[in-house]
């Protein structure tokens, strides 16, 4: 059983999460709760729980969404049996039915695997991840980068050559909403990714072709597409 969770709710929540919230703190000493007055987003919120965490192995997920009840033990049998520095795994999505998916994202599992994967796209389901805190901390973190912050992450994780494995497992079944595909869109979101892929190359963890090809079909995607196409896309690569 572990010794510390840590909530942090970014921002208000209704009266009803509240209460949900004080059950449990009174029903378990370990419940740490942070409260933040305004929602400051993934990245940041994420950055202020780790700083409460005490132990040397970090999980993480997000609130609407449900572990696999072997989840953690999987991932701690996977630190014992391999030299690593994080592990994650496969997710399953779900509107409102947990039992009934709408989509996998399968990740690579290998380190070379994933290292390579991550000059395409994000490596890691996030929200699957457990990670050594002493590397968490060597390689800066969770730092502000919109919509990405994990995906910088696991860049400078690489740059700093650590290592990294997937298991082949569901570990958490992610709640999606409807407008999911609306909020992987948009100028905003491209000009962040763009800007991330020119990170990388500047690091020469990609070449200058693969550069050129996944900005343009970022801007394709996020930019171009309809709700709808995107989602078709979204489908088609998860599959």
């Amino acid at each position: 059983m572990p010794n510390q969770i840590v909530l942090v709710v970014d921002g208000p929540i209704p009266s009803e999460l509240e209460n949900v919230i004080a059950y449990f703190k009174s029903h378990f000493s370990t419940l740490e709760v942070i409260y933040l007055e305004k929602n400051l987003g993934h990245g940041e919120a994420r950055r202020i729980g780790f700083e409460k965490c005490n132990n040397s192995l970090i999980a993480i997920m997000d609130s609407d969404d449900i572990c696999v009840l072997d989840r953690f033990q999987k991932q701690l049998d996977a630190f014992e049996k391999y030299d690593c520095d994080i592990v994650g795994g496969q997710i399953d999505e779900f509107i409102e039915n947990p039992e009934r998916s709408i989509g996998k994202r399968i990740v690579p599992l290998t380190d070379p695997e994933i290292k390579k994967f991550a000059k395409k796209r994000s490596p890691m389901n996030q929200v699957t991840i457990m990670i050594k805190k002493e590397v968490y901390a060597e390689c800066g973190g969770y730092l502000d980068w919109y919509q990405n912050e994990d995906y910088y992450l696991w860049i400078r994780m690489i740059l700093k050559q650590k290592i990294f494995l997937n298991l082949n497992d569901v570990l958490v079944k992610v709640r999606v909403g409807k407008d999911m595909y609306y909020r992987r869109g948009g100028y905003k979101y491209f000009q962040s990714e763009k800007k991330l892929q020119k990170y990388m190359l500047k690091n020469k963890l990609i070449s200058f072709p693969r550069y050129i090809i996944n900005v343009a079909i970022r801007f394709v995607v996020q930019v171009i597409m309809t709700n709808r196409m995107r989602q078709l896309f979204f489908e088609k690569i998860r599959g």
